[in-house]
């Protein structure tokens, strides 16, 4: 297809610090570079980001800043130009600036919904702070970090053109098998999260209590201080995503732990399986709807409940886990690479255009009234 100029406003590309989206849009974004599109991403400047920049001159994309949504008029032009213009989830003021991009963009508008499970809850609390339900219904496109019923939910309830699932993706020149000293029986990598701790202290610190001669590490920002960790848990505070794959290489296993929300929607597979696959490290998560589709439990991942199922997988023989870390990874490269979404996300966007030409002389239907809270 033909090179598009693609117009990205996100949360943030420069800084990783305690948010997965930056790994997201690296990813996708390069990968997108390497298919000869052009991109620009603008992103709020906001203290924690600015004070924790891992990636502050791409060179795979460029890379703006704005202090203020009245600050977007210097880039009216540019999104105005643009073949697409995405809006990312969690944008600060990201209502506002819907509404911006609604007014100047002339090519295909679409929302990147990394949080859909939790976007939707918001709108049903009436209290989701950067997209509200009228806007659903004017973006081309709404691309969903969730799959199944929810891309049902978004078109029928909320009145979306076009709802499709865009999952997470792993780079996969930057995240290979590495030769580094295994140094942990099991790992986890993620930022702290209330809902997601007591899964974190069933399926790691409780293994790690019963089981003193194993070692065990947590790597992630914002872990209050009062958490007893046992002494064979290993704390960081921050691994940058250049040191991601040498993390996964270093733990004989790494666990995967759900935001609830994202467990009750289903299909919402995190940025760590794929991650973890790649490199080559076998993997225990929790388990929800869809993952079958991803995984095939037992012999590409372990699903485990409790502290017993995960003392049971660390059991596991050396050739059973190699043997499920390689059939994890082919499974990856061949289905869940960079590559594989930004293909994905052309199609998409050709399509919202097509159809988007379709209906330029009929008006936008109007969202349907708020219901109950969705399933």
């Amino acid at each position: 297809m033909n090179p598009m100029r693609i117009v990205v406003l996100g949360l943030s590309l420069s800084s990783s610090w305690g948010n997965g989206h930056a790994t997201t849009y690296r990813a996708l974004l390069r990968a997108l570079a390497r298919r000869g599109h052009t991109i620009v991403f603008l992103e709020r400047e906001q203290p924690w980001y600015a004070a924790h920049r891992d990636l502050p001159d791409p060179d795979f994309c460029t890379l703006g800043f704005y202090d203020e949504v009245d600050d977007l008029d210097v880039y009216r032009a540019l999104i105005t130009d643009a073949d697409a213009v995405i809006v990312g989830s969690y944008v600060p003021d990201g209502i506002e600036v819907g509404r911006i991009v609604q007014d100047c963009a002339r090519g295909v508008t679409a929302f990147y919904d990394i949080d859909t499970p939790v976007t939707l809850g918001l709108l049903d609390l009436r209290e989701c702070a950067y997209l509200s339900p009228d806007l659903i219904s004017c973006y081309d496109l709404y691309l969903s970090f969730t799959g199944g019923p929810i891309l049902d939910l978004l078109t029928e309830r909320y009145g979306s053109p076009c709802a499709r699932a865009l999952f997470c993706s792993v780079d996969e020149e930057r995240y290979r098998p590495l030769n580094v000293p295994v140094t942990y029986d099991l790992g986890y990598l993620g930022t702290y999260s209330p809902d997601r701790q007591p899964t974190v202290e069933r399926l790691l610190i409780e293994p790690a209590s019963r089981a003193p001669a194993l070692r065990f590490v947590v790597a992630g920002a914002l872990y209050p201080s009062d958490i007893d960790w046992p002494a064979n848990v290993v704390r960081l505070e921050h691994v940058p995503p250049a040191e991601h794959p040498s993390f996964y290489a270093s733990c004989r296993w790494t666990l995967n732990v759900t935001r609830a929300d994202m467990i009750r929607a289903g299909h919402s597979p995190s940025v760590r399986l794929f991650e973890a696959a790649a490199c080559g490290t076998p993997i225990i998560s929790d388990s929800w709807p869809g993952m079958e589709e991803l995984f095939a439990p037992d012999e590409e991942i372990v699903l485990a409940a409790s502290a017993d199922d995960v003392l049971a997988a660390l059991s596991v023989e050396d050739r059973g886990r190699d043997a499920m870390a390689r059939a994890a990874r082919t499974r990856v490269l061949a289905m869940h690479t960079a590559a594989h979404r930004a293909q994905q996300l052309e199609e998409a966007l050709c399509a919202a255009g097509s159809a988007r030409r379709r209906a330029r002389s009929r008006p936008r239907s109007a969202p349907r009234p708020l219901q109950t809270a969705h399933a």
